[in-house]
């Protein structure tokens, strides 16, 4: 499924990366409102969240991930995704509590892979499980896929328990993950063919598939992800400055393939998001 313009999604912070490592990297509630802002005014439409304590470190605490989600939501219109990836040591039953925040969105890892020296573990029955939940609550998935198989068991998950909440499959093609699929035009094209029919995508290329995937996917029809999450070095021997400056450069290469950045009201009417707007009275 191609669009006349390009959802760009910005992963700002992630769980693997220090601030020591990156010092641009937003960790606190009120860096990440502050870069959430800048990256939809320069073209991100959805912003994907991961959540660090007061010690920078990752945590998926319930009350953390509220707080984030109203001040996200107070402060920028984008659609606001939360991941339920966390980090690689996360309990399951710690990362399905992560809807209870209630987000717009979430991210929805359809298998297991090889994470660098780690696993990133995704059993079939907390998938499924996981899926379920995401359409009790009314919260739109986005499928991550990190290889070929992962693609197999999103028709399986589609298949046994039905559409997601709102109707439309949107998923997100992570490359170039040591252990997953590589970042080239190859393994996209061969990722993309195997998609359900009538699903959108996008596609994240990792360190430095990070534009040939870029320029792959807009080629392909796709949409963009890019971030500090996934990407730390803009240039060679040039780290990033900011997760604004990867957005803009999303938005430049969208404009050149004549598929301008999405508005956030195009985005959450593409992924049919619910309106959690809170009510205001007079």
């Amino acid at each position: 499924m191609s669009s006349s313009s390009t959802l760009i999604t910005v992963a700002p912070t992630g769980a693997e990366t220090s601030k020591a490592t990156a010092p641009a990297l937003p960790v606190t509630l009120a860096e990440l409102v502050k870069t959430a802002r800048g990256c939809e005014a320069a073209g991100a439409a959805l912003v994907h969240v991961h959540v660090r304590d007061d010690r920078a470190a990752p945590t998926l605490d319930l009350g953390r991930l509220r707080d984030t989600v109203a001040a996200l939501r107070e402060a920028t219109t984008m659609v606001v995704q939360l991941s339920t990836g966390g980090a690689v040591t996360d309990p399951l039953e710690h990362r399905l509590r992560v809807l209870d925040a209630e987000p717009d969105s979430c991210s929805l890892t359809c298998g297991t892979v090889n994470f660098g020296d780690a696993v990133f573990n995704n059993p079939w029955p907390f998938v499924a499980e996981l899926y379920q939940r995401t359409q009790a609550a009314e919260v739109v998935p986005e499928f991550e896929l990190f290889d070929l198989g992962h693609v197999s068991a999103l028709h399986r998950l589609l298949d046994t328990h039905g559409a997601p909440y709102g109707g439309h499959v949107h998923a997100d093609l992570v490359m170039g993950v040591p252990g997953g699929m590589p970042g080239t035009a190859a393994a996209l094209v061969a990722a993309v063919q195997a998609l359900p029919a009538g699903c959108s995508w996008s596609a994240t290329g990792i360190g430095r598939t990070s534009l040939p995937v870029a320029l792959a996917a807009l080629a392909a029809g796709g949409h963009l992800r890019v971030g500090m999450e996934d990407t730390l070095t803009f240039a060679r021997g040039r780290p990033v400055t900011g997760n604004e400056e990867l957005v803009a450069r999303a938005a430049e290469l969208a404009r050149l393939a004549q598929r301008p950045p999405m508005s956030t009201q195009d985005a959450r009417a593409l992924l049919n998001v619910k309106d959690r707007t809170p009510a205001r009275t007079a």
